[in-house]
């Protein structure tokens, strides 16, 4: 799909009807209960740091694992699916010492889910699939300081953050993604960073894609963890010209719609939400059952706030079956 197409086509589906992305592939790898030797394979066995926990890395290792999870969403009935790349930047695999495979994983993970979304929609030709390319926040802030003793440390500057990125995106491009997800932002600046990334890449590419970016509400103070309201981030952010806003991570959907209803009170662009299966227990983990998540799902789409809706931290194809069901047929909140 070239690339003007693939925005013409996302915006018509935005217009025409609710759209499902997938849920957690966090959740998914971890179900799996990998050892140090599946993120290893053989060609990283002697490698000098553990490797257990670089879920991107699998695209590498255990292909078969990500391809797996992929086809799972695919057929609960995501028409988005994202890459495994949500930590593939060189600033996040730095703590696996993995920096100079960046360009390799995101390439490597945006073929597998190409792969995918073609032959889902092979099967299903009257509902195409699309790939997002996931651009994580990474695990660094430009806006706070690491150090309680000192607010002007930062440890990262703009301009190497935004270098990774642009590594990142380029290489998701290459390998084929219909669109770019700025995603879990939880500073406005680093998605400041994505964003200029993300425009560089296309101008040195000579063509565009699409642009969706989602926010992440660390809490009921429904800001930022940065301190922007979901009013301000949009301010922020609008300049970017993205074809979607919304909100994902850290709130289940009871605690997301307030501020889910206030974004798309000022957005004029399609709202998307993808909450957690609730919030985390004692135990860090997600109690929420499929039919909870797709009844309060449905509510925001008959309530008109929302045109994309889906899963985050918990959620399993399970989820995403219940609620591709359960907004079936609905409208998409109409765009101002």
């Amino acid at each position: 799909m070239q690339p003007n197409q693939a925005q013409t086509a996302l915006e018509a589906l935005f217009a025409e009807r609710i759209v499902v992305i997938d849920g957690a592939m966090g959740t998914m790898i971890q179900a799996r209960g990998l050892t140090e030797a599946d993120f290893r394979g053989e060609r990283f066995r002697d490698h000098p740091r553990d490797l257990r926990g670089d879920n991107e890395l699998l695209v590498l290792t255990r292909p078969d694992v990500i391809r797996a999870i992929h086809d799972a969403y695919l057929g609960a009935g995501a028409d988005l699916i994202e890459t495994n790349t949500f930590g593939a930047t060189r600033i996040a695999q730095a703590d696996y010492g993995m920096q100079e495979l960046v360009p390799e994983i995101n390439r490597e993970a945006a073929r597998l889910a190409v792969q995918a979304a073609a032959e889902w929609s092979r099967r299903t030709p009257d509902r195409p699939r699309f790939v997002a390319g996931a651009v994580g926040p990474t695990n660094k802030t430009l806006s706070i300081s690491p150090d309680v003793n000192d607010a002007a440390y930062r440890d990262l500057d703009f301009d190497t953050l935004r270098e990774a990125y642009a590594e990142q995106v380029r290489a998701l491009v290459e390998g084929g993604v219909h669109a770019i997800l700025i995603e879990t932002i939880f500073d406005t600046l680093n998605a400041k960073a994505a964003i200029v990334a993300t425009r560089e890449v296309f101008d040195e590419l000579g063509g565009e894609l699409p642009i969706l970016i989602s926010v992440t509400i660390t809490d009921r103070s429904g800001r930022t963890l940065s301190g922007q309201t979901v009013e301000a981030f949009w301010a922020s952010v609008q300049h970017a010209k993205p074809i979607s806003i919304g909100i994902n991570c850290a709130l289940g959907a009871r605690e997301m719609r307030p501020f889910l209803a206030d974004l798309a009170a000022v957005a004029p662009v399609p709202v998307t939400a993808y909450p957690n299966a609730g919030l985390p227990n004692a135990f860090g983990g997600y109690d929420e059952a499929p039919e909870t998540t797709a009844a309060l799902l449905r509510e925001f789409v008959e309530s008109g706030l929302t045109n994309l809706v889906g899963g985050c931290c918990g959620t399993t194809p399970d989820h995403i079956r219940a609620v591709a069901q359960a907004v079936s047929g609905l409208s998409p909140r109409k765009v101002p």
